[in-house]
């Protein structure tokens, strides 16, 4: 009997794009997608690590949008983790989802597609929905789980923190494994991967940090951390492998609002990713480059500015401080500003006003 239970738990040789992987190893496999104009392949790169016993299947991805580069990295720190060498299950790492967006630095594909809104593809459509259908082929369908790792557009910063549709217990369990300093509850976007992996009974937990084109150490060192917490969750990861979490607590919000430019001109920032605001709190001031006039730009809602524009130029319109609606705002205040180690007001003299 002992023998039989042993035999269950041995975990099976794993096959993607050609390549056998055995129990207790690691392999590489490139998968096409594409050629450039000279005809250099564009391959899908896959990790795929084997444990020897049993476990969940988790995917995880990043750089579908090709500028994101945050979550490359985390992908990177990853597989290097000692931890992986008791792994239960299996795990497929995908640095680079959207390669050609990645190497000309862009968030899009050549043809300005947006992959995370081409789910779930088209074998025989545009470049991004064909790649989509390559993706959801071979890695979400084998999968029983993912995490999706992503950073914030181009001049524009986000707190790091996970995203998942309400009701989703899975999901859920999942955010709170990963600890992210807060867990935002938004509904799937068409043609969004995770919708699509929804779809298909694959729950995938949407990570955001950090900044497009840019290193974040705090973003990447949440990443990293998040992700072994959901392994450990999930049972992929022995306990003794647990690590303590950078952030002491999290927080749920139910839901967010941007507050956007009520006018053109330059804007100075006052408060900052992590910053609790009050109804009607003054967040920046915008400034006619061109005169000496000035407006305020205010909070509509109490809650935690968890994403911020870093450009000074704006349009009226535009999305300027994403604020989430949570309980205890400015406790979470206090946990961020003590983590990071800095102020999160920014004020403007008297002289300069």
């Amino acid at each position: 009997m002992a023998e039989r239970r042993e035999r269950v738990k041995k975990n099976d040789p794993f096959e993607i794009a050609g390549v056998r992987i055995k129990p207790g190893e690691h392999a590489v496999a490139n998968i096409p997608v594409t050629r450039l104009h000279t005809h250099t392949p564009i391959d899908l790169t896959v990790h795929v690590f084997q444990g020897r016993r049993v476990g969940p299947c988790l995917f995880v991805s990043a750089a579908l949008h090709g500028d994101e580069l945050n979550g490359v990295e985390i992908c990177r720190r990853l597989m290097r983790e000692r931890a992986l060498r008791g792994l239960r299950g299996t795990l497929l790492v995908v640095p680079v989802v959207n390669v050609l967006g990645f190497l000309h630095h862009s968030r899009y594909f050549p043809d300005h597609r947006d992959l995370n809104r081409s789910f779930p593809g088209l074998a025989n459509g545009s470049l991004a929905a064909r790649t989509a259908e390559l993706f959801m082929r071979q890695i979400v369908a084998r999968c029983t789980h993912g995490i999706d790792l992503h950073a914030g557009t181009r001049q524009r910063f986000n707190l790091p923190q996970t995203r998942g549709k309400a009701g989703s217990v899975v999901v859920e369990e999942m955010a709170r494994a990963f600890h992210a300093p807060v867990h935002l509850y938004t509904d799937f976007l068409d043609g969004s991967l995770r919708g699509a992996a929804h779809a298909v009974g694959v729950p995938v937990l949407l990570y955001e940090g950090g900044e497009a084109m840019r290193f974040d150490e705090v973003a990447i060192q949440v990443g990293l951390k998040g992700i072994l917490g959901v392994m450990r969750h999930l049972g992929m990861l022995a306990e003794g492998s647990k690590s303590t979490p950078i952030w002491s607590k999290w927080w749920t919000a139910h839901s967010s609002r941007w507050v956007r430019a009520p006018e053109s001109g330059m804007m100075w920032a006052i408060k900052r990713a992590g910053s609790h605001v009050r109804k009607g709190e003054v967040l920046g001031h915008i400034a006619n480059p061109l005169g000496s006039e000035m407006i305020e730009v205010r909070a509509e809602r109490e809650g935690v500015i968890i994403g911020h524009t870093n450009h000074p130029l704006v349009n009226q319109g535009d999305a300027l401080f994403h604020v989430a609606f949570v309980p205890d705002a400015e406790a979470l205040q206090e946990m961020v500003q003590e983590t990071l180690g800095v102020a999160l007001h920014e004020g403007l003299n008297d002289e300069f006003m």
